[in-house]
Formats: C-alpha cells, sequence, structure tokens
C-alpha cells in the first residue's frame, strides 16, 4: 500500500545547507535592505535597481551554499515530471479560488490597496526589465530556499504543523512588515499572503522537491506581473 504524501516527505538539504538558508533570512529581510537603501538615498542607484542587487546577491549567496542541494532537488522532479506539473497547476488554481475570498474580505476591512503591490507596480512603470528579472527569476529561488528549503524543511523533521505554521507567517510578515511598521493596518495585508504560502510548502511536500514550489512561484509572480502591468495601462 502506498503511502500518503505527506509522511513521503524528507528535506534533502544537509544541516550545514540547513543553516545557511537560514542564516540568510535576517541578511534578506534586515542587513541587505538597509544598507542598499543608504545606496539608493545617496543617489547611486534607482529603488527597482536596489531591489534587483538585493535579490541578485541572494541568488549568488544561494548558489554558492544551495547550488548542490537543488542540484540534488532535480532528482525528484525529474523521475516525477507529471506529477509535479500537475501539483503546480492544482496549487495555483486553488490559489486563485481562495485569493478571490481573501481580497473581499480585505475589501470589507481596508479601502487601501496592498502597499507591496503598489510598489511594484510603480517601480514597474518605470523598470520593468528590472522587475521582471527580479520577481519572476531571481525572488523565487532566494525565497523559497529561505522559507520552505530552510524554515519549513528544518522544522518539517520535528512537527509538521509548526513546519507550516512558522513559514507561512515569516513569509507573509516578510512581504509587509516594512510597510506595516510605519501603518499598522497593513499587518492585515498578512492575510492575503497566506493561501498562497500555504500552498507553497503543502506543493514543496506533496512533490518531495523544492523546484516544484519554486516553479510555482515564478508562475505566480510572472502571471501577477502581469497583470498588474495591464492594469496600469489602463489607468
Amino acid at each position: 500500500m502506498n503511502r500518503e504524501p505527506t509522511t513521503e516527505f524528507e528535506s534533502r538539504m544537509s544541516r550545514g545547507e540547513s543553516l545557511a538558508a537560514l542564516l540568510y533570512l535576517p541578511v534578506h529581510i534586515l542587513a541587505l535592505p538597509l544598507l542598499l537603501t543608504w545606496i539608493m538615498l545617496r543617489g547611486w542607484v534607482g529603488e527597482a535597481g536596489v531591489n534587483l542587487l538585493c535579490y541578485a546577491l541572494g541568488f549568488m549567496y544561494m548558489l554558492a551554499f544551495e547550488g548542490r542541494f537543488l542540484r540534488r532537488e532535480f532528482d525528484p522532479l525529474c523521475d516525477r515530471p507529471g506529477r509535479c506539473l500537475l501539483e503546480i497547476c492544482v496549487s495555483y488554481g486553488v490559489m486563485l479560488g481562495l485569493n478571490l475570498c481573501v481580497n473581499g474580505l480585505l475589501t470589507l476591512l481596508l479601502p487601501a490597496e496592498n502597499p507591496n503591490n503598489a510598489a511594484i507596480m510603480d517601480m514597474a512603470g518605470m523598470e520593468m526589465g528590472k522587475i521582471s528579472a527580479m520577481a519572476v527569476f531571481l525572488a523565487p529561488v532566494v525565497e523559497e530556499l529561505m522559507f520552505r528549503g530552510g524554515v519549513f524543511g528544518v522544522l518539517r523533521r520535528k512537527n509538521r504543523v509548526l513546519a507550516y505554521a512558522a513559514s507561512m507567517l515569516l513569509f507573509s510578515v516578510y512581504h509587509v512588515w516594512g510597510y506595516a511598521m510605519a501603518e499598522p493596518l497593513y499587518w492585515l495585508f498578512i492575510i492575503q499572503y497566506l493561501p498562497i504560502s500555504w500552498l507553497l510548502c503543502r506543493c514543496y511536500e506533496r512533490t518531495g522537491t523544492i523546484w516544484t514550489s519554486i516553479f510555482l512561484h515564478m508562475l505566480v509572480n510572472g502571471i501577477s506581473l502581469k497583470a498588474l502591468s495591464m492594469l496600469q495601462e489602463l489607468m
């Protein structure tokens, strides 16, 4: 008898790779943004360039310390490509349905739009190439290795519920905390990131390869960026 997917999951990250992914979290969330904001304020590079540089540095870090892990994760992807593709497609469909409910709730609670989306739209309007490179190719790799490979993978060995809760909460807080520090009502936008946070964890867990969550993340960011761009053209 086949076991359920949730009992088959086992992170392929070594202890050293897990530690490297977790150590980069405070660097990516706090240290790099502060340093790059200082650089931006001096007029050396614009906002889009700062974001691209932040993720480019993170991408190079991950290639250096997680490159072997990414290579190992290709094996289950190649062994079950159909299942991985199906999981990505189903997850995206589920996300659309959940987002419809969540966005309806947020419309009632908050008249303002998501400040993270607004910032991306503003930057994309001026430098779409840089924002596309950042959001579609660099960010999914960096964020999945931190939040799913590191946080979820480490905690999943000990407690499945805690792994989901920690990864989902950290990922959601990461996207809004910079804006919420100035406007406390923006903390409510955490709700908007919980569905995709859950689905990224679920996708990784059910397929046993970090590449499915990376590709799902790329798909979500790519379509969202295109939708934001089309909306901007209509306005």
